[in-house]
Formats: C-alpha cells, structure tokens, sequence
C-alpha cells in the first residue's frame, strides 16, 4: 500500500523527464512546492523493505543453520523459542505490496529485540556459527533447569516413600506393642485365673480334711494292733452265704474291742456261728456287729466313740482268735473297710 504522507520540508522532488526533452533540469524556487497526496517513493521503499526482509530471513538461516552444525551431537531435548514477528513474504517483497512499517527502522529494532531474546544479538545474525552457540547454550541452559526440576521431583518422591516407609513402621511397632501388650495381659489372666483355681482347690482342700478331721474325732477304729485277714466279699465254703459278709481285725485274745461311734447297744451275747456278738446302732440307724467275742462288757444302754466293750476272742465258727466286724444298712451288709475309710479313718 502506498503512503499519504507529505514529503519532507526542503527535500527536492525529481519530476521524470518528459519525452523528448532529456537534458538538464535544474529546478528553481518556484518549481519546488510540497508533494502532498498520494505517492510512491518506489527506490527507498523498496530499499527499505528488502533490508528487513534480508535481515529477518538472514537471522532465521543463521539460527537454523547454527543450531544445525551444533546440536546434531547433543540429545534431543524439549525447548521453547520466543514468538517472532510476522514477516513480509517473498511475493510481497518482489510486489512492493507491503505497508511502510514493515520496512521501518523500528520493525528493524523490534526484530533485534525479539532476537536477542532467543539469544542471539544482531552483532550475530550475520554469523551462523555464533547464533548457534547462542542457541546451544540456551538449549543446555533448558536442560540443565529440566534436569534439576526432575531431580527435585525425585527428591520429593523418595522423601514421600521414605515418609511411607516411616509410617508403616512406625504402624508395625505400635501394633507388635499392641499385641505383647495384648499377649501380656492375657497371660497375666491366665495366671491370675490358675492362681484362683489352685487357691479353690487348697480350700477345698483343707476344707475336705478338717471334715476328715471332725469325722476321725467322731468316730474311733474298733481295735488296735491288729492285721486285716479276710476282706468283704471274699468267696469261699466257710462262710454259710458263699462269701465274706464283714472284714476280719485278727489280734491276740483279750484285746480291747471299742465302739466306733456314739450309739447305744441293742443286742449282746450267743450267737451260733458268731460266737459272743455286740450290736452297735449308731444315730442314723446304721448297725456295726461285733463277733467272736472273748468277753462282753457292755451289753446295754448308750456309749460313746472309743468305748471299750468287749475283748476280742475265737468263740464260734472260727480258726483263730480275730474280730469279726459287718455294717450294715437297711438290713443289707455293706464293706466295712470302705465306709470306716469315709469316716475319715486310717484303717
């Protein structure tokens, strides 16, 4: 596009010579007026343009030139170029169909400034070598900030793995505290628990012999330095039922025969295979027969436990001097050995 501006105060205006008329034209005051209005001042435009555009096209060779020789050696790595200005193309510089500004001193200054923002100074552009030193070192210059970024971010990752880690160990010991604590506490229960089971049982314990005891103080053995011959229930053809109905206290004739507790005597004397016979009922209706008797000192009225009332002796069906002792419940013989034992005495 052309210009509308008017030209320049003082500055002389060559008019093309007219056909025909080719020689010297020297303009007068009269012939010099200001131009104003459109016009084309075709030579400077045109020089002015073409400087530009040779200076912007020159910048771009020799930066891509440059970064060309220099980084075919060096790693590919991510970069960013400034923006640039927009510049006239190769049809608009042969046309001459470009505004003014394009071709201006300042556009001049404003691609210089934008290069050297990409790092290359118009002292440079004209050297394609430099520009792309320039170029490599903003390159390295992006890298190297690349590179300290990742090793930030892996600094970061492996103090949160680290922070991680901490935690689940940290986690760990509380709950393997958690569990000897747990661990301990159920063992202290347990102890807890045996003591108080075994202290039961030491009661109960104690509580069983001081039974025994009371017992042993109630009741009495019937005889003393004896030897136990024939037990309950032994088989045999010497006794009339088949077998042995009392348990047999053999001792030397005359040894003193004694009430094993407090009752009073209901029977004494003959008794056919028995001999001399004692019958001691006791409080709760149990009887206890005294056989074979040498002699009978008491053969009626109440006793106590450890009473003596009879002598131990061989009169009946017998082969040598031993008494003869049955208990017996509801009429039915029971052991005598098992139930002296369960009034807490050693027989």
């Amino acid at each position: 596009m052309a210009s509308n501006l008017p030209a320049p105060e003082g500055t002389e205006i060559q008019e093309p010579p007219t056909a025909g008329a080719w020689g010297e034209w020297n303009p007068t005051e009269d012939s010099v007026r200001s131009v104003r209005g459109r016009h084309r001042v075709a030579r400077q435009r045109g020089g002015l343009a073409r400087s530009s555009t040779v200076l912007g096209v020159g910048v771009i060779a020799a930066v891509g030139a440059g970064g060309i020789a220099t980084a075919q050696d060096r790693p590919q790595v991510a970069i960013s170029m400034p923006d640039l200005p927009e510049l006239p193309t190769v049809n608009q510089v042969l046309d001459g169909d470009f505004s003014a500004d394009h071709g201006s001193a300042a556009d001049a200054r404003h691609t210089g400034a934008q290069a050297g923002k990409a790092g290359v100074i118009p002292q440079q552009a004209g050297r394609g070598a430099d520009a792309g030193e320039v170029l490599l070192s903003r390159i390295l210059q992006q890298a190297e900030s690349q590179q300290d970024a990742a090793g930030a971010k892996a600094l970061a990752d492996a103090a949160q793995a680290a922070q991680s880690a901490a935690a689940q160990e940290a986690k760990a010991k509380l709950d393997a505290a958690q569990k000897a604590a747990d661990d301990a506490k159920a063992a202290a229960e347990a102890k807890a628990a045996a003591e108080a089971k075994a202290a039961e049982e030491a009661a109960a314990a104690k509580a069983e012999q001081e039974r025994i005891a009371k017992s042993a103080g109630d009741y009495s053995l019937p005889t003393s330095a004896y030897t136990l011959t024939s037990h309950y229930g032994v088989a045999g053809s010497m006794w009339s039922s088949g077998y042995h109905t009392g348990l047999d206290f053999a001792a030397p004739t005359g040894t003193p025969v004694k009430a094993v507790a407090a009752g009073k005597i209901t029977s004494a004397g003959w008794s056919g295979a028995y001999g001399y016979r004692i019958v001691l009922e006791l409080e709760d209706g149990t009887e206890v027969w005294y056989c074979h008797l040498s002699s009978m000192s008491v053969t009626s009225g109440s006793v106590g436990a450890g009473d003596t009332i009879g002598r131990v002796g061989a009169t009946g069906n017998v082969t040598g001097p031993h008494l003869h002792l049955e208990v017996r419940k509801g009429g039915s013989t029971v052991d005598p050995l098992a139930w002296l034992t369960s009034k807490g005495l050693n027989v």
